[in-house]
């Protein structure tokens, strides 16, 4: 059943597994979430189940959010996300949803915000080709020719800009183990983002479980 929940990216660790193999793995810890809205084709034109991760002080939250909250039967939560997979309409709203329903070796996607690298040239950014590298050519790391383009750069054109601070997902991630003690997930692999970072993690559109 396809199902997701939200965590936090702690870091990166090492672990051995059955065979003795050294295993590097991503530490997501995955408190329990809870279960604010459920959203319907009746009444919003599709299924979503809306999830709140991680508790907020009551006195940075609104009326409006507020009671949101107290609806559900929680506190204030601090990041809020819809997910919408078929298997998390089983959820009623204030329930909590935990790390267990994962199991180690399925697969996962992984969705975060990449590491922000700020302005970066077109070389760093999109990968162009440099220019001679001898003395005088006065053209190393520049745009290059705009070609036929006259007055008008059109949408898309690849220049120096903003680097990363993207949403990524990488699919098809292994679960390495679920630890609903500690409310930790173990994945094998680097995930998207810093730490610290909010994560999604869904069972994965690509491969059968």
């Amino acid at each position: 059943m396809a199902k997701g929940i939200l965590g936090r990216k702690v870091g990166m660790t090492q672990v051995f597994d059955k065979e003795g193999k050294l295993i590097p793995v991503t530490v997501i810890a995955v408190t329990p979430n809870v279960v604010l809205q459920k959203k319907t084709v009746e009444t919003d034109g599709y299924e979503a189940v809306q999830l709140g991760f991680m508790d907020k002080r009551a006195t940075l939250v609104n009326k409006p959010q507020t009671a949101r909250f107290v609806k559900a039967g929680t506190t204030p939560k601090r990041y809020i996300k819809e997910i919408r997979l078929s298997g998390m309409m089983e959820y009623e709203v204030g329930q909590e949803v935990k790390c267990d329903i994962f199991t180690a070796g399925e697969y996962v996607d992984v969705q975060g915000t990449s590491k922000g690298k700020g302005y970066a040239g077109s070389v760093k950014r999109n990968h162009f080709s440099t220019g001679p590298a001898t003395h005088g050519s006065k053209f190393h790391r520049g745009v290059g020719s705009m070609g036929p383009i006259i007055q008008n750069i059109r949408k898309g054109k690849r220049m120096p800009g903003r680097m990363g601070h993207d949403t990524v997902t990488i699919q098809n991630l292994t679960i390495f183990s679920a630890d609903p003690v500690n409310n930790v997930l173990l994945v094998r692999g680097n995930v998207p983002g810093p730490i610290k970072t909010l994560l999604v993690v869904k069972h994965a559109i690509k491969k059968s479980q």
